[in-house]
């Protein structure tokens, strides 16, 4: 997919070349423009009669121009440089729209009566889209160190100086100016060659001896494609989950597959203590990151949509504290893990949680949020015996989703590879981190939710829902849910959908006051109890209940005094 948005953007850099280059076709429809010493810009002018096809001609230079750039992948090193073509791009598309009254050198009436404010527009944004094209070109050729690029920017000055002295003097400036076009139009080609030849450049060099194919090994949870050095037996390990992302459900291997996580992951908390150690296991094309803290009995944390390991700061402290060894990790695209470039699926998240739990006869309790309820309910009935006891907080409701459509499994497909663009990363920048900080009043500390892979990455496990539900729904069906204690947490009001879960899965429901989507930021307490005591819970002393005997169902409401940082 990303070798196909490298097509396109250096395609719609091509059309922006060609379309910008319609001026040529002026010198025989637009007589009354002098060729010499009359400016391009006055083709367009209202007052001559070929202005309409001149302006699109423009606008579409323009809109062309900014969608290649909305669609170059990789390009966290070149930022300053695509920002400048864009604004190129979007000041050619005002000098469509605002064209100017008249030709304004061809003419010697023009502008005797004044002149509109679109016609101003016009010669501003014209200045502008110069200075933003000259940017771009030395940016860029300092970003590729490209000899060519610093040739093409030095002509474009020379043909502007030209220009601005042709006006000056009033002989020349048609000529100069015309120059200086066909030079841009030339750097616009020579941009979209460079696109193609260095993405087969960059493919070549991207394998490298640190990111060595394990033989046979070419699935895993998005691809075991590494063995983390130090870690022996990883690359076997994770490629025990070839066919999760195949989409089929997987019973057995857990234990080796906790044997790749344990292997990279442990150094960080062998003699940790209450520490923190970081790592990661090989997932999704790279090195998934993995956060280790403390020691004892596993507890595995699977946020949910759109969250991270810092949402989970508390209770992982709180439960590290009481002597727990507290494993949480970031999906695909999320918080510090690289993005997979196959969409998530039901069974390729059960195997993740695979992969980081404890190997057999270990078991892991596993606290799960949100969409992630989802993963560890299968994870329980695929690998009933890895688990300890499960606790669900504010989880989703399957009910009767309907499967996606084709359309909405293409657009899944292509996410992975548009959340490296230009495009998404503005989005991402503009809209990530205040958005981050309404839903959950935290800071962003690695600046995780500035990237247009975590826009892909939760876009892309919101369109997956459909099929996640489904698959869900059928293992519902055809597996059972295993004997262990079970926690479902909610929020707010009565909610008869999280009563009927606890009740279906044996388990009690624990209801908090404030708002359900952020319980473990404002209930920390509340999980962390629920992690280490199954059927005890924190509750206020005015609504306690009694208790009930292990694996009954049953309601209790929470007033936990804990709150998020």
């Amino acid at each position: 997919m990303e070798r196909r948005l490298f097509v396109f953007a250096a395609s719609a850099f091509i059309v922006a070349a060609v379309l910008g280059s319609a001026w040529m076709t002026g010198q025989f429809t637009t007589p009354a423009v002098d060729r010499t010493d009359g400016y391009v810009g006055e083709l367009a002018a209202r007052d001559q009669p070929w202005t309409r096809l001149f302006r699109v001609s423009d606008v579409l230079a323009g809109l062309a121009c900014l969608l290649g750039v909305t669609l170059v992948p990789r390009v966290a090193r070149e930022w300053p440089g695509w920002l400048a073509l864009a604004a190129f791009g979007l000041l050619t598309v005002v000098t469509g729209l605002f064209p100017l009254d008249c030709a304004t050198v061809s003419d010697p009436l023009c502008g005797h009566q004044g002149t509109s404010s679109g016609h101003l527009i016009h010669l501003v944004a014209g200045a502008l889209s110069t200075g933003a094209v000259v940017a771009a070109m030395a940016l860029l050729g300092a970003s590729w160190r490209s000899w060519v690029s610093w040739l093409f920017t030095w002509l474009t000055l020379a043909a502007t100086v030209l220009t601005v002295a042709g006006l000056a003097g009033g002989r020349g400036a048609g000529l100069a100016h015309r120059a200086q076009l066909a030079v841009i139009a030339f750097w616009l080609v020579y941009v979209a060659l460079r696109l193609l030849v260095s993405d087969d450049r960059e493919e070549n060099e991207a394998l490298t001896p640190a990111m060595r194919i394990a033989p046979g090994r070419m699935g895993g949870v998005g691809g075991a494609r590494v063995r983390p050095d130090g870690a022996a037996g990883a690359g076997e390990a994770t490629g025990a989950v070839d066919g999760a992302d195949a989409g089929h459900p997987m019973e057995t291997g857990a234990g080796g597959l906790a044997g790749a996580a344990e292997a990279w992951h442990g150094a960080g908390a062998a003699g940790a203590g209450s520490g923190v150690g970081s790592g990661g296991v090989v997932a999704g094309g790279g090195r998934q990151h993995v956060v280790v803290q403390g020691d004892g009995p596993a507890v595995l944390i699977a946020a949910g949509a759109a969250g991270a390991w810092f949402h989970w700061d508390v209770v992982a402290g709180l439960l590290a504290a009481a002597g727990r060894r507290v494993i949480r990790f970031d999906r695909p695209g999320l918080g510090l893990s690289p993005p997979s470039p196959v969409p998530p699926t039901l069974y390729a998240e059960v195997a993740r949680l695979a992969a980081l739990a404890p190997a057999h006869p270990q078991q892991v309790t596993v606290i799960a949020h949100g969409v992630a309820c989802w993963h560890a309910e299968a994870f329980a009935r695929l690998h009933p015996l890895c688990l300890a006891r499960l606790v669900l907080v504010d989880p989703v409701r399957v009910g009767e989703r309907p499967a996606p459509a084709a359309a909405t499994r293409t657009v899944g497909r292509w996410l992975p590879a548009l959340g490296e663009t230009w495009g998404a990363t503005v989005l991402a920048r503009l809209t990530g981190p205040p958005a981050h900080r309404l839903l959950t009043g935290l800071p962003d500390p690695s600046g995780i939710y500035r990237t247009g892979t975590a826009v892909s990455a939760m876009a892309g496990e919101w369109l997956a829902r459909g099929d996640m539900a489904a698959d869900l729904r059928r293992l519902r069906a055809e597996k059972p849910f295993p004997g262990v204690p079970v926690v479902v947490i909610s929020a707010g009001d009565r909610d008869g959908c999280r009563e009927r879960l606890a009740d279906e899965l044996g388990g009690e429901h624990v209801r908090v006051p404030g708002p359900g989507r952020r319980i473990h930021l404002h209930h920390p307490h509340t999980a962390a109890d629920a992690a280490l005591s199954p059927v005890h819970v924190r509750r206020d002393v005015s609504s306690q209940v009694p208790e009930a005997s292990e694996g009954s169902p049953r309601e209790s409401t929470s007033n936990d005094g804990g709150s998020g940082p």
